[in-house]
Protein backbone atom coordinates (compact mmCIF):
# COMPACT_ATOMS: atom_id res chain seq x y z
CA UNK A 1 0.00 0.00 0.00
CA UNK A 2 1.14 3.11 -0.63
CA UNK A 3 1.32 6.25 1.59
CA UNK A 4 -2.49 7.24 2.32
CA UNK A 5 -3.62 9.75 4.39
CA UNK A 6 -6.74 10.71 5.84
CA UNK A 7 -8.14 13.70 4.44
CA UNK A 8 -9.20 16.48 6.79
CA UNK A 9 -13.27 17.61 7.04
CA UNK A 10 -11.88 20.88 5.84
CA UNK A 11 -10.52 18.73 2.91
CA UNK A 12 -14.26 17.70 2.13
CA UNK A 13 -15.79 20.91 2.75
CA UNK A 14 -13.44 22.16 -0.07
CA UNK A 15 -14.32 19.14 -2.51
CA UNK A 16 -18.07 19.58 -2.04
CA UNK A 17 -18.68 23.04 -2.38
CA UNK A 18 -18.30 24.33 -6.05
CA UNK A 19 -17.32 28.13 -6.83
CA UNK A 20 -19.94 30.61 -6.17
CA UNK A 21 -21.05 32.83 -9.12
CA UNK A 22 -19.20 36.11 -7.36
CA UNK A 23 -16.26 34.02 -6.84
CA UNK A 24 -16.04 33.20 -10.38
CA UNK A 25 -17.16 36.71 -11.72
CA UNK A 26 -14.13 37.59 -9.20
CA UNK A 27 -11.45 35.52 -10.92
CA UNK A 28 -13.03 36.56 -14.61
CA UNK A 29 -12.33 40.40 -13.18
CA UNK A 30 -8.87 39.65 -11.77
CA UNK A 31 -8.12 37.40 -15.54
CA UNK A 32 -9.62 40.62 -17.35
CA UNK A 33 -7.25 42.55 -15.81
CA UNK A 34 -4.03 40.49 -16.29
CA UNK A 35 -4.40 39.59 -19.88
CA UNK A 36 -2.65 42.35 -20.90
CA UNK A 37 -3.23 42.34 -24.78
CA UNK A 38 -6.37 40.80 -24.61
CA UNK A 39 -6.02 37.47 -26.27
CA UNK A 40 -7.60 35.71 -23.74
CA UNK A 41 -4.57 34.32 -21.52
CA UNK A 42 -2.08 35.60 -18.81
CA UNK A 43 1.48 34.82 -19.39
CA UNK A 44 3.20 33.32 -16.85
CA UNK A 45 5.61 36.49 -16.32
CA UNK A 46 2.11 38.03 -14.85
CA UNK A 47 0.69 35.27 -13.14
CA UNK A 48 2.66 35.91 -9.88
CA UNK A 49 1.31 39.74 -9.88
CA UNK A 50 -2.25 38.69 -10.38
CA UNK A 51 -2.00 36.16 -7.56
CA UNK A 52 -0.54 38.78 -5.48
CA UNK A 53 -3.69 41.08 -6.29
CA UNK A 54 -6.12 38.51 -5.01
CA UNK A 55 -4.15 38.30 -1.97
CA UNK A 56 -2.15 35.36 -2.45
CA UNK A 57 1.57 35.11 -1.65
CA UNK A 58 3.25 32.36 -3.69
CA UNK A 59 6.64 31.64 -3.14
CA UNK A 60 9.06 31.86 -6.31
CA UNK A 61 9.48 28.16 -6.11
CA UNK A 62 5.51 27.97 -6.55
CA UNK A 63 5.64 30.37 -8.76
CA UNK A 64 8.70 28.05 -11.23
CA UNK A 65 6.74 25.15 -11.01
CA UNK A 66 3.33 26.77 -12.11
CA UNK A 67 4.87 28.14 -14.76
CA UNK A 68 6.51 24.85 -16.09
CA UNK A 69 2.76 23.16 -15.65
CA UNK A 70 1.36 26.00 -18.23
CA UNK A 71 4.18 25.95 -20.29
CA UNK A 72 4.04 29.88 -21.17
CA UNK A 73 0.40 31.13 -20.74
CA UNK A 74 -2.77 30.46 -19.17
CA UNK A 75 -6.27 30.65 -20.06
CA UNK A 76 -9.30 31.43 -18.35
CA UNK A 77 -10.37 27.87 -17.72
CA UNK A 78 -7.15 26.83 -16.51
CA UNK A 79 -6.96 29.99 -14.34
CA UNK A 80 -10.21 29.20 -12.56
CA UNK A 81 -8.79 25.38 -12.19
CA UNK A 82 -5.90 26.63 -10.52
CA UNK A 83 -7.41 29.60 -8.61
CA UNK A 84 -10.62 27.83 -7.55
CA UNK A 85 -9.24 25.78 -5.11
CA UNK A 86 -7.02 28.48 -3.29
CA UNK A 87 -10.03 30.55 -2.94
CA UNK A 88 -12.30 27.86 -1.56
CA UNK A 89 -9.63 26.89 0.58
CA UNK A 90 -9.57 30.77 1.86
CA UNK A 91 -13.54 30.51 2.08
CA UNK A 92 -13.11 27.45 3.93
CA UNK A 93 -12.00 29.26 7.11
CA UNK A 94 -14.29 32.33 7.03
CA UNK A 95 -16.73 33.33 9.17
CA UNK A 96 -20.41 31.16 8.17
CA UNK A 97 -23.30 32.78 6.12
CA UNK A 98 -25.23 32.93 8.89
CA UNK A 99 -22.62 34.54 11.60
CA UNK A 100 -21.89 37.28 8.69
CA UNK A 101 -25.92 37.71 8.63
CA UNK A 102 -26.93 37.72 12.22
CA UNK A 103 -24.06 40.82 11.90
CA UNK A 104 -25.43 42.41 9.26
CA UNK A 105 -28.65 42.79 10.78
CA UNK A 106 -26.90 44.18 14.04
CA UNK A 107 -25.79 47.08 11.68
CA UNK A 108 -28.70 47.39 9.89
CA UNK A 109 -31.06 48.86 12.57
CA UNK A 110 -34.08 49.81 10.82
CA UNK A 111 -33.59 46.74 8.92
CA UNK A 112 -33.95 47.45 5.29
CA UNK A 113 -31.29 45.29 4.12
CA UNK A 114 -28.54 48.43 4.10
CA UNK A 115 -26.43 50.22 6.32
CA UNK A 116 -26.33 53.67 5.50
CA UNK A 117 -24.04 56.15 7.25
CA UNK A 118 -25.40 56.58 10.06
CA UNK A 119 -26.62 53.26 11.08
CA UNK A 120 -22.48 52.72 10.09
CA UNK A 121 -21.49 55.31 12.69
CA UNK A 122 -23.81 54.17 15.94
CA UNK A 123 -22.47 50.47 15.15
CA UNK A 124 -18.85 51.57 15.08
CA UNK A 125 -19.60 53.71 18.17
CA UNK A 126 -20.98 50.25 19.75
CA UNK A 127 -18.01 48.26 18.86
CA UNK A 128 -15.12 51.20 19.20
CA UNK A 129 -16.48 53.59 21.68
CA UNK A 130 -16.20 57.18 21.00
CA UNK A 131 -12.48 57.18 19.43
CA UNK A 132 -14.43 57.00 15.79
CA UNK A 133 -14.19 60.71 14.03
CA UNK A 134 -16.93 61.20 11.34
CA UNK A 135 -13.97 61.72 8.67
CA UNK A 136 -12.41 57.62 10.06
CA UNK A 137 -16.29 56.29 9.33
CA UNK A 138 -16.57 57.81 5.82
CA UNK A 139 -13.65 56.73 4.91
CA UNK A 140 -14.71 53.18 5.75
CA UNK A 141 -18.24 54.08 4.28
CA UNK A 142 -16.07 55.04 0.93
CA UNK A 143 -13.66 52.17 1.05
CA UNK A 144 -16.37 49.75 1.16
CA UNK A 145 -19.44 51.21 -0.67
CA UNK A 146 -18.06 49.24 -3.98
CA UNK A 147 -21.61 50.46 -6.22
CA UNK A 148 -21.17 54.34 -4.57
CA UNK A 149 -24.94 54.28 -3.76
CA UNK A 150 -23.90 55.79 0.09
CA UNK A 151 -25.20 52.47 1.51
CA UNK A 152 -23.58 48.71 2.37
CA UNK A 153 -25.44 45.90 1.49
CA UNK A 154 -25.10 42.54 2.33
CA UNK A 155 -22.01 41.93 -0.41
CA UNK A 156 -20.45 44.75 0.44
CA UNK A 157 -20.61 43.71 4.27
CA UNK A 158 -19.26 40.28 4.08
CA UNK A 159 -16.30 41.89 1.67
CA UNK A 160 -15.57 44.45 4.64
CA UNK A 161 -15.67 41.82 7.36
CA UNK A 162 -13.19 39.12 5.52
CA UNK A 163 -10.72 42.07 4.98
Amino acid sequence: MGNCTKPSVKDDLKKDRALRPEEIDELHKAFVEFDRNKKGYISQRDLGECMRTMGYMPTEMELIHLSQQIGGKLDFEDFVELMGPKMLAETADMIGVKELRDAFKEFDSNGDGQISLTELREAMKKLMGEQVTHKEINEILKDVDLNGDGLVDFEEFVRMMSR
